[in-house]
């Protein structure tokens, strides 16, 4: 399983993309989502950094804490 990661400013709590970064990783499609939360801190790294993290279904949203930035992570079935 292939997972996006699209990280991003923020203004006023929204996404704001005035500038971006993005990758795709590979994951193993039995793999548990605190590891692929786990993992997608460590590129934008936060590890050891407090985050909020939402789930929507298909995607997820990770917000750190005193941070003025969003992490999106989207999947990519195969």
């Amino acid at each position: 399983m292939k997972m996006n990661l699209e990280l991003t400013d923020t203004f006023g709590g929204d996404a704001n993309y005035s500038w971006v970064r993005r990758t795709t990783v590979e994951v193993p499609s039995d793999v548990s989502a605190s590891t692929i939360i786990r993992k997608a801190k460590a590129w934008a790294g936060w590890t050891g950094v407090r985050c909020n993290t939402s789930w929507f279904g298909d995607y997820a949203e990770v917000r750190p804490r005193g941070v003025c930035q969003v992490m999106f992570i989207t999947s990519e079935e195969n």
